[in-house]
Formats: C-alpha cells, structure tokens, sequence
C-alpha cells in the first residue's frame, strides 16, 4: 500500500477532497449558440483544453460572471483558472467554484500539480477527481501561500 504523502502535516491543516473544496457546475446554459467568432466581438469563448480561448462571440446571453472559477476538461483533465466573463464551447467540462474552506487559487495551484493518467474516455470529475485528497491548511494561510507563488512567478516573468 502506498504511504500517504500528506503524513506530519502543520498543526491547522487537514486532509480534505477536492469535491469537499470546489463545487461543480454544469456549463450547458453557457454554451455558445453562434461559433463564427471574430476578435471584433466581446465575449470570450473558452475550453479547459490546451487551446483555452477559442474565440470571440457576440453571442450575449447566459454570459458566465461568477469568477473567479476554474474550468476543467471532463476528459482530459485540464484545467485553466479564469477571472473574466465567458461562455463555453461545450459541456465536456465543469466550472468549478470554491466552497468556503478553500481559496480557488491554492486549489488551482494544487490542482497543477497531480500527475492523472487520463487514457480512458470517460469524466473524470466525479468518477475520481472530486475524491483526490488536498492538504489543506487554514483559509488565511492558504492566501498566503498564493500571495507567496504569485510573487515568485511575477519574479520569474522578470
């Protein structure tokens, strides 16, 4: 049996699930009507996948605005976080959205690092993502940590 990788953690952090840290949304009323996009439109059309912007529509209605949100491929299990309005190309993929004990960016940075084997089509938020165990340390701390990373990666932007 494997050891656990989150053994003697600080005193203040658990062991919770990413299901028990982000709730899902289903993102079929945020589905673009129209896929003839031009950058002379507004609205950014999105995918969890590695091409993440798709687009632009002038497809205004059911515009998702609650960010900040991170958006995973059901099937691949990519994810991007997004702090701007969107709509989507498909529902192969969720909208997460962070419960109160977690700060969406330390989930989205920790999320970054979970090596999955996705060689299956199937979803795999339910199936096994939303089970995956997350050290999670107070909400305070958790901002700290993201404050921390932000500033290194502007660093290395340098």
């Amino acid at each position: 049996m494997p050891s656990n990788p989150f053994q003697n953690l600080p005193q203040g952090w658990e062991i919770k699930t990413l299901g028990e840290c982000l709730e899902y949304e289903q993102p079929t009323k945020y589905i673009v009507k129209n896929t003839q996009y031009s950058n002379e439109y507004e609205i950014p059309v999105l995918t969890a996948g590695k091409s993440f912007l798709l687009g632009y529509t002038n497809d205004t209605e059911n515009i998702f605005t609650q960010t900040p949100v991170i958006i995973f491929d059901d099937f691949t299990t990519d994810s991007k976080f997004v702090d701007f309005h969107f709509k989507v190309k498909s529902s192969a993929m969720k909208i997460l959205h962070a419960t109160k004990i977690a700060n969406i960016k330390f989930v989205f940075y920790f999320m970054q690092t979970i090596q999955y084997r996705s060689d299956t089509h199937k979803r795999y938020w339910i199936s096994e993502y939303a089970k995956l165990p997350i050290p999670l340390p107070p909400i305070e701390v958790q901002k700290a940590i993201v404050e921390k990373l932000e500033n290194a990666f502007a660093h290395i932007d340098e």
